[in-house]
């Protein structure tokens, strides 16, 4: 709407132009991209099973309608990603015959606190009646239907569920097992030696070619993968309020504060307005002059614009302050006067038990329970009111323990009844319990600010639309100009900055700067070609020009895009090289002396902990020197700080153990994490086709 509204305000010639050319830009879309030259109906596929468009679609439109803020493009690449898990993991509960009866979709409804707790399903005794949920769908068949599609959802989270546990099954783990861990973490040894670091190699005497960072990816292809990108870089005129603009919206602000004879374009009589001062009826003044609505709350000082809040804060009542500037807006203020206490702040230790509203819960009790233990909890604050947060991060319930249970500032009634009632009674440093809902709050009132009420009169400081035409000219005149000549001159002679060149993937929609623009990545892989320049309107931005200046193919990554992950490990291997060739010598007292440096000792290192002093964990080099026969010189050891050349000493065994059970645990906790490895590496081996650019 926009644009179209700009064409509006454009002369008859232009018009014309923008008439043909947007009819070329229709029949164009529909052709390359659009109905007539869509390429597939359907949104891509994952080992050969295909996504359908129109079902991708509605679940889209769903998420973006209940994602509280979620745009189409994010809703896309989400789905997209589960619709991958979701694939791959159906492939393999096939494989394996897993099936889910009604058993498991009801254990899997109870988990869920909508269902599993909802008063409508619970029998007298608070607990899920499967007799009742049933029946409820009976006699609500409009909710049949939502509930069938949970039911899928359900049986799906019911086999991963299955599947999970037979992977943590199978990853079975032996007192052998945990033996060797208590080795390797147990088991010393000792050995001096040489270390050659790579530091002293400068990284000037290295050569590094693109041929040999190509070299290091197609090695690890899986690791350097990529979905292709385009470089796109961008300059951005703005369409913002002139210094003109700004002086237009203050002279209003100061009308109103002097008052006087205006003419009404309404009645096309003269009105006389009064000053905002001496306004009789504020909130009707303002409703009548201001570009932002009365608003009648107390604010304390925080919450007052910084540059303004002392003189905001200290203003007699009735007086008036300003002009000032807040945000996009001129501003006057009127003080209606101030209120003491206004807002509060308070500690509290939440003890809640069995049935109350709490996740977190770090004991079950009961309400009598409960009530003995903040009682004590009370005493105990009441004697030492220091000890405050410490008793909250030790015993309280709510999230707020972690910060010693503070609730930071609030007004009133934006806490539950009594514990509002409390806080606003009492003075600041009482300590005091009540109960909700929630539980039994130990209370710490812990401050109080006096809150200001102030009528403010506004005029939003717009461009004119001199200043958007002026900057609607600009940006055409750079779009036509950048088309034939450098993009940086024209940047220049424009007096406007080129910003460095956006990577833009497929379906990426953040665009530098200017937030998200789907609509500029969309154009740079639809029908842009490399060299070629558009301008691109952006509501509350201006104009952005955009130039595509290279696009790298879907495969391997680029060297450029590579080099930061790996640059540091290909000079490290060339630092390697020449290192080698210095480690040699038929003592460690002789390559130290030949090189400038010393020898060092290393003393009870374990495989579990490979620190050595000063350079860090060398996991090669402690390895190496348990498998080295003691008084023997070691070939030189490419480690992770530089080249090693070391004499073990000796190796010193931990005795046996009565068991080996705290080690077994450590094992199956590290292989307990293997479940969340399963859809990577699934993916990495799958057949994915990826249809989205042609429908976002």
């Amino acid at each position: 709407m926009a644009v179209l509204q700009k064409i509006r305000q454009r002369s008859g010639l232009l018009l014309l132009v923008i008439g043909f050319s947007l009819l070329a830009f229709v029949v164009g879309d529909l052709i390359q991209g659009g109905t007539f030259g869509r390429q597939s109906t359907d949104v891509g596929s994952i080992n050969g099973k295909d996504v359908p468009f129109e079902d991708f679609r509605i679940k889209v439109a769903n998420m973006e309608k209940n994602g509280q803020g979620t745009t189409q493009t994010q809703a896309a690449n989400q789905l997209w990603e589960q619709e991958i898990a979701i694939a791959l993991l159906t492939a393999e509960f096939d494989k394996l015959g897993l099936r889910a009866g009604e058993n498991h979709i009801v254990e899997n409804f109870k988990n869920d606190p909508n269902i599993g707790q909802n008063p409508a399903f619970l029998n007298e005794l608070g607990k899920f009646d499967l007799k009742k949920f049933k029946e409820y769908f009976k006699t609500n068949p409009e909710q049949a239907q939502m509930m069938k599609d949970r039911e899928k959802d359900a049986e799906l989270n019911a086999k991963y569920q299955m599947y999970a546990a037979l992977i943590k099954g199978g990853m079975y783990t032996t007192e052998a097992e945990g033996k060797f861990k208590y080795e390797l973490e147990s088991n010393k040894t000792s050995f001096d030696y040489v270390a050659l670091l790579y530091s002293t190699v400068k990284d000037s005497d290295i050569k590094v070619t693109d041929a040999d960072y190509l070299a290091y990816m197609k090695k690890r292809e899986k690791r350097f993968k990529s979905e292709g990108t385009r470089e796109i870089e961008y300059v951005v005129i703005e369409d913002t309020p002139s210094k003109e603009d700004q002086a237009e919206a203050k002279a209003k602000i100061d009308a109103l504060l002097a008052g006087g004879v205006v003419f009404n374009n309404e009645t096309k009589t003269n009105d006389t307005v009064p000053s905002f001062k001496n306004a009789s009826n504020v909130a009707e003044y303002i409703a009548a002059n201001s570009d932002t609505p009365y608003d009648s709350t107390y604010v304390s000082k925080q919450d007052l614009p910084a540059e303004h809040a002392e003189a905001l804060f200290n203003l007699p009542t009735g007086e008036v302050y300003g002009p000032y500037i807040n945000g996009k807006y001129y501003v006057v203020s009127k003080s209606m006067g101030r209120k003491s206490g206004a807002k509060a702040k308070a500690s509290h230790v939440l003890i809640s038990w069995e049935g109350t509203q709490v996740p977190s819960k770090k004991e079950k009790r009961t309400k009598e329970e409960a009530k003995v233990k903040a009682e004590s909890i009370l005493a105990q604050a009441i004697a030492n009111p220091g000890s405050f947060a410490m008793l909250a991060l030790t015993n309280s319930d709510d999230s707020s323990a972690q910060s010693g249970g503070d609730l930071g500032y609030f007004g009133p009634n934006q806490m539950v009844k009594p514990f509002n009632d409390f806080v606003f009674a009492n003075s600041v440093g009482k300590i005091g319990l009540v109960e909700t809902e929630f539980g039994y709050h130990i209370i710490n009132v812990t401050d109080k600010q006096d809150a200001i009420r102030l009528a403010t009169v506004s005029q939003k400081v717009d461009p004119s639309q001199k200043t958007t035409d002026d900057a609607y000219t600009k940006a055409t005149k750079f779009e036509m100009d950048a088309a034939s000549k450098d993009f940086a001159a024209v940047a220049k002679a424009a007096g406007v900055t080129v910003n460095p060149a956006i990577k833009a993937k497929p379906m990426d929609e953040m665009f530098g700067s200017v937030g998200n623009q789907r609509q500029i990545v969309k154009w740079a892989y639809s029908e842009a070609k490399v060299g070629d320049v558009k301008r691109f309107e952006v509501v509350n931005v201006g104009h952005v020009i955009a130039k595509l200046t290279k696009i790298n193919e879907k495969g391997l990554m680029t060297v450029e895009e590579a080099k930061p992950m790996i640059e540091s490990i290909i000079k490290n291997e060339k630092k390697a090289e020449k290192l080698k060739a210095k480690a040699s010598g038929s003592s460690l007292e002789a390559i130290a002396k030949a090189n400038g440096t010393t020898v060092q000792q290393a003393v009870d290192v374990t495989v579990g902990n490979p620190v050595l002093n000063g350079v860090g964990a060398e996991q090669k080099v402690v390895g190496t020197a348990f498998g080295t026969a003691a008084g023997k010189l070691s070939a030189p050891i490419e480690g992770n700080s530089g080249i090693y050349v070391i004499k073990a000493k000796s190796v010193l065994k931990a005795p046996k153990a009565a068991n080996y059970t705290d080690y077994v645990n450590k094992v199956k906790a590290m292989a307990s994490q293997g479940v969340g490895r399963v859809i990577p590496a699934l993916k990495s081996d799958a057949k994915i086709e990826d249809n989205r650019l042609e429908f976002y």
